[in-house]
Order: C-alpha cells, then structure tokens, then sequence
C-alpha cells in the first residue's frame, strides 16, 4: 500500500554536484548577458564575451603549437577544462545547462555524484583532446556540451544494460545520442560551422566507456552479458 510522507519534497532535489556545475555553466553566461545588455561593465563589457572566448576557450592552432613546441603553459592547459564553461550566446548555454541538469540528475542519482563530476571533466578533457587531434580549424571550441555529452553516454549505457538484462531491444538506449548527433550533422551540413560534433562524439564515447567501471555493478554486469551472449 503507498503512505503519503508529510514532509517529502514534491520532486526529487537536484544532487548538489549537478547543481553546483550546472550553475558554474550558467553564472557567467549571466554575466556576459548583463554586460551586453549595458547592465554591467560599461562600454567594455560588450567585448566580455570575445575576451572569454579568447582566453578560456579551446583552439586547435594553441593544441598544436603546444605539442610541437613541447610547452605547455598553464594559461593554455587550463583551457581544457574551462571552455565548456563559456558560450557563444544566451540560447547556446540555455541548452547546455539544461542537459547537465536533466541527464547529470539520472546519472548522479543511479551512479553517484562522484561519478557524475568524473564523467563530467573527463568528458571534457577527452573532447578537447579529439577537437585538437582530429580536426583543423581555427574556429573555438566553447560550450558545456562535450560533457553533457558524456553524461548521456552514462546513461545510455544505463539504459543498454537494463536492455539486455530485460530482452529488449538494446538500441534504443543510443536513440538520444543519435538523434542529436544527426541534428548536429544535418545542421552542419545545410549552415556550416564548426565541427564540435566531433567533440560532442568523443564526450559521449568517454560517458559510456567510464560507465563499465563507475556504474554500481558495471564491469561485472557487462562481463555478466558477455558470458550470457557466449553461451548463445
């Protein structure tokens, strides 16, 4: 029989975790926002977001003189972690913190908070690195969407484990990732632009794979479904 709780909250509380990245991706989206709009920062803040961009964000032409060069400063290594955390606009961040929220909520929630932040930057780091190794471009890598790509990669790989063990059909759990994916091509194809999908992808790969071994129970569930599929 289902008791009412006098005192339970009417929805789940957010993770603090998620709630403390979400709001470190959306604060200074607010303050880019207030500047342009003259709220702040006078006639210098208009040039906030180009100096965010420039200082935070992640270029392939840095990426490579750093490997050919063999330095590696602090003022351009930070930018591996600090680039999701700075957008192109209003509704580019909109989005980003949307998902981090949604999805970072499920995956903190059936894996822990750890794990959530551990998705999170090592997402980050390997869309950076796939942005630098496999593309040329002189275009910035900004926005918080690489690790909220990874962060769906969690939980797809959540939802492929509950496929299996349930008989059901195991790709729908990379219906969401595909369906982005496609969006994102189809996008680049008609528009142009950047090519961040391939940082997006990597992030994703980089959720799912951390997954086997963060996932209460996931290495030994995967080597769980694999017996199963051998003795098929």
């Amino acid at each position: 029989m289902y008791h009412d709780t006098p005192n339970a909250p009417p929805v789940n509380p957010l993770p603090p975790a998620v709630v403390v990245l979400a709001l470190a991706l959306a604060v200074p989206e607010l303050i880019l926002q207030a500047a342009e709009h003259g709220l702040i920062g006078g006639r210098a803040g208009i040039g906030w977001r180009v100096d965010a961009i420039t200082s935070y964000g992640f270029f392939d032409p840095i990426f490579d003189w750093m490997f050919t060069t063999g330095q590696f400063p602090a003022e351009h290594l930070i930018r591996f972690a600090t680039y999701p955390f700075v957008h192109l606009g209003f509704g580019h961040a909109v989005f980003a913190v949307v998902l981090t929220l949604a999805i970072g909520k499920m995956v903190a929630e059936a894996y822990s908070q750890l794990a959530f932040v551990v998705i999170f930057f090592a997402s980050t780091l390997a869309g950076a690195l796939a942005y630098g190794v496999f593309l040329t471009s002189n275009q910035p890598l900004v926005g918080g969407y690489p690790p909220a790509y990874g962060l769906i990669g969690g939980m797809s790989f959540m939802l492929w484990v509950k496929a299996r063990v349930e008989g059901s059909n195991q790709w729908r759990a990379f219906s969401l990732i595909a369906f982005l994916m496609g969006i994102q091509i189809f996008f680049k194809l008609v528009f142009g632009g950047a090519n961040d999908w391939v940082a997006d992808l990597a992030g994703f790969v980089t959720g799912f794979v951390l997954s086997v071994f963060l996932a209460p129970g996931g290495a030994g569930r995967v080597i769980e479904l694999l017996e199963r599929v051998r003795r098929r």
